[in-house]
């Protein structure tokens, strides 16, 4: 494990974001088991610095210091335990002060690289913080975030820490917060779920000791909430007091003083089913965040629902604002008081060119007492045709309007400022995280004017869930007449009308927010339609049966040219073929299978198309209360085939149909037209619906190659479609016009087998054996135990009796895998996700992602090509 190749520097001076550090005793080493040194320690934190500072910013940050390393098991390494701040602590380091009842303690603030590498320096090789914040006057915050340590008694296993996590994760959902494990680096599992900050520590605190006695009341066996020690043998204490504004926890990412270098690593909760989990070391979790990014983006927010806690004030609008900034280092203005919030007063705008890092423009609007602001990376756009993406940044004061000037090397957003644009705008609707359209009136000789007009209708539409709640769309609206009676400044929705035309343009929700609402609502069920004459409609009319167009896995280097490619986001579901007649829809899965009765919600379909009759294609999705597709939550819902069970399910767990295609409209066929073309009639013909409705036709995406994936990722979706803009739509054909850019490798696998699990398992399935088909054979890739849950293992076992055999289907499978084997006829075909293949082409760390009943075995094919 540690560092190999040429031995480091013994001392070395090196200037970090503009500071000069002296680094020492460089091949000293901290971790005599792995022979990891002080080095590979600072190299560690300067790789990991990105991820772990947005966990421990603005928070005071104890450390545990090992200056001579960790030592043995057989000699321990002294171990010292810090508050304050050192006395020879570098001036720039940012620091705070706690009065305690004694005394008062000065705590340095992780919120920079620099500052992480004087502490590494220091060999302070844990990191410990508090739930809360420092505000920016001084004072600590309201939570952000809650925190259960599940914390193994003697005899008790990090799997039955696991399976706490697990029981915990549904009692936190139901509060409508969401959970995230992190395995401690030393015996056991954090638990973190992001809070809205209006709750105080002890009201947090009181909250999560109530969930733990919940626990324990539930499952005796297995939860303690009690802290005695005697009462924690073979058991799990849920540790709530670190609630405690008094009580720290190890941030996320930093490594442990254990004998080996292992890391507070957040993990995702498919690897949680493992029961091989384990522990990560520092090289596991680099890699990790390289390839897989990080599981807990988007805690450090605080933006989750506190559900059932109780309510108190929130922060003012300004104390991210001011938390980012230092009034003494910037010329920006940074007001001490928070901004008197008066309700539709002001309308004015500014655009200004940023030329920090990367050159941007930051759109903002008057609202509220402060200036709503986006990061418009492309600048506004000047066609409708192409939309620009949006990032929405922290309010920023009214005075910022005027600003102008250098922002210092080494403070945020470093660089030139100049005013692009400004004036004042109308508001035609304005609904917070959903979708604001104005009308922005600029300056004759302003850089609005110099591309096109002085007075532009843009509509900001937002495009994340709950983790990319700060994407937009930035659209230049196709109708440039204003919308009748515009509201002023920031005031209500106006009631004017936009035409058709305008209201496909603009009307993309959010689809958190849809499903929300659709699950709060909970509408009767749509009735299904008659079979019989949709059968007839659909014959009457000439209406092809055509089967979806299928995109080649592929990577980077097959995009060849960015401006001869579209791109859209890659939806983890279930495609389907909708055929929509007068008469209702029929929704044929890939495989020709009739799913009609399974997704009765989908019969809004019809109201959403300005036509009479249309061939459509798109993904039947199920999103989480993050907003993100959930391949899971639309399992059970997979194999529905009763009208009763399928109503039922609806109104618990409602889908989307995702359309990113129009084949066939009034009986016209549309396959030999380019995407281009089709995809501007299927934004006329369908419109997404509104609130709590199920049918959106989501943007394509006015990006690169480079920044759709970054796009894709930070919103936690499977990854992006890239197709080619000149292309036909061809039926039935696998085509290289269409490729697929995943985040993260999966396979369709075809299952021929399976071994019989250890301990509960025992007599059950445990693990399955999958294959692929190579030729007209089958190809063994290996097994597969993790992420398999009990209702997987009822809905796959149940199917595997029926399909027993006595010899296995292929010839290639080890003897080890097939010592003890129940084999099965190969027709049941399901999904895996993985991290690599071997030099024998078999899956390294596969998971259960579930069965596809939508496909059969002649069609998987195998999506990475075995070594050679």
């Amino acid at each position: 494990m540690a560092t190999t190749g040429t031995a480091p520097k013994q001392r070395e001076t090196v200037n970090v974001d503009g500071h000069r550090l002296r680094l020492t005793s460089l091949d000293k080493v901290l971790y005599p088991e792995t022979g990891t040194t002080k080095a590979d320690v600072l190299s560690y934190y300067a790789a990991i610095a990105d991820t772990l500072i947005p966990y421990a910013r603005n928070r005071p940050a104890t450390r545990k210091r090992w200056v001579n390393g960790v030592g043995t098991p057989q000699k321990p390494g002294q171990v010292f335990f810090q508050k304050n701040i050192d006395d020879s602590a570098p001036s720039w380091v940012k620091r705070n002060a706690i009065e305690h009842k004694e005394s008062t303690n000065v705590y340095p603030l992780v919120n920079d690289l620099a500052t992480l590498t004087w502490l590494a320096q220091l060999a302070a090789l844990e990191i410990h913080v508090p739930q809360w914040q420092f505000g920016p006057r001084g004072g600590k915050q309201n939570p952000d975030r809650l925190v259960l340590d599940l914390d193994p008694g003697e005899g008790a296993s990090l799997a039955q820490c696991a399976e706490v996590a697990r029981l915990a994760r549904g009692i936190l959902t139901d509060m409508g917060l969401d959970a995230r494990p992190v395995t401690s680096g030393s015996k056991g599992i954090h638990l973190y779920a992001a809070l809205d900050q209006k709750q105080t520590s002890d009201e947090v605190s009181a909250v999560a000791h109530e969930l733990a006695r919940a626990l324990e009341a539930d499952h005796p066996d297995l939860v303690v909430s009690d802290m005695k020690k005697t009462l924690r043998k073979g058991k799990v204490l849920v540790d709530w007091s670190q609630n405690n504004a008094n009580k720290t926890t190890i941030c996320p990412y930093s490594l442990r003083g254990r004998f080996r270098p292992t890391v507070a690593a957040p993990r995702t909760w498919a690897e949680l089913e493992d029961p091989d989990l384990a522990q990560l070391d520092y090289e596991q979790v680099l890699e990790r965040v390289d390839t897989l990014g990080d599981p807990l983006a988007g805690m450090h927010s605080g933006q989750a629902d506190a559900g059932d806690l109780d309510a108190s004030t929130a922060p003012d609008r300004l104390h991210k604002y001011r938390s980012m900034r230092d009034a003494a280092k910037t010329p920006e203005p940074v007001p001490e008081e928070a901004p008197k919030a008066v309700e539709g007063d002001g309308n004015s705008f500014v655009i200004q060119e940023h030329h920090a890092r990367r050159l941007h423009w930051d759109f903002r609007l008057e609202r509220d007492g402060v200036l709503v602001s986006w990061a418009v990376p492309k600048g506004p756009p000047t066609t409708p045709n192409r939309n620009h993406l949006a990032v929405q940044t922290e309010d920023h004061p009214l005075d910022y309007g005027g600003f102008s000037g250098t922002i210092p090397k080494g403070e945020y957003g470093a660089g030139e400022v100049t005013i692009w644009d400004h004036g004042t705008y109308d508001t035609e609707k304005w609904r917070p995280d959903k979708e604001v359209i104005v009308t922005v009136h600029g300056q004759p000789d302003g850089g609005l004017a110099r591309d096109g007009a002085a007075d532009r209708r843009f509509a900001f539409i937002h495009t994340g869930g709950e983790d990319g709640k700060n994407n937009w769309l930035l659209h230049l609206m196709k109708d440039q007449r204003p919308a009748e009676a515009p509201e002023t400044g920031g005031g209500s929705e106006s009631a004017a009308k936009r035409t058709p035309s305008t209201k496909r343009a603009t009307s993309t929700p959010n689809p958190a927010e849809a499903v929300k609402t659709a699950a709060k609502a909970r509408p009767d069920p749509l009735p299904l339609p008659d079979a019989s004459a949709v059968r007839q409609d659909i014959k009457d009319s000439g209406m092809p049966s055509l089967k979806p167009m299928l995109a080649t896995l592929g990577s980077k280097a097959d995009i060849n040219d960015d401006a001869d490619w579209a791109f859209e986001m890659k939806w983890d579901g279930v495609r389907a073929i909708a055929e929509v007649t007068p008469e209702g829809t029929r929704l044929i899965s890939r495989n020709g299978n009739d799913m009609t009765v399974a997704y009765p919600e989908l019969q809004e379909l019809g109201r959403s198309l300005n036509g009479g009759r249309a061939v459509l294609d798109g993904e039947i999705v199920a999103l989480n209360k993050a907003g993100r597709p959930d391949f899971g939550l639309l399992q059970p819902r997979m194999h529905l085939t009763r009208a009763r069970d399928a109503e039922a399910a609806a109104a618990k767990t409602p889908v989307q149909f995702m359309i990113f295609d129009l084949l066939w409209l009034d009986g016209n066929s549309l396959l030999e037209l380019s995407w281009e073309q089709r995809r501007e009639i299927l934004e006329q013909a369908v419109e997404s619906s509104d609130d709590g409705g199920h049918i959106q036709v989501p943007p394509a995406l006015d990006l690169g190659m480079e920044d759709a994936v970054e796009a894709s990722k930070e919103l936690g979706l499977e990854g992006v479609m890239a197709k080619r803009r000149s292309a036909d739509y061809s039926a039935g054909i696998r085509s290289r016009s269409w490729i697929k850019l995943k985040n993260q490798f999966s396979q369709e696998v075809v299952i021929v087998g399976w071994r019989p699990g250890q301990g509960n398992r025992a007599n059950k399935v445990g693990s399955l054996l999958v294959a692929v088909p190579d030729g007209t054979e089958l190809q063994y890739i290996g097994r597969v135990g993790s992420g398999l849950s009990e209702k997987d293992l009822a809905l796959v076992g149940s199917r595997l009796k029926k399909l027993s055999r006595k010899t296995a289907p292929l010839d290639d499978v080890p003897r080890a895998d097939a010592s003890d084997a129940h084999w099965v006829r190969p027709v049941l075909v399901g999904e895996v996700t993985y991290a690599e293949r071997t030099g024998t082409g078999k899956l390294r760390h596969p998971v259960w992602r579930g069965l596809r009943p939508d496909k059969r075995p002649s069609d998987v094919v195998p999506e990475i090509p075995a070594p050679s």
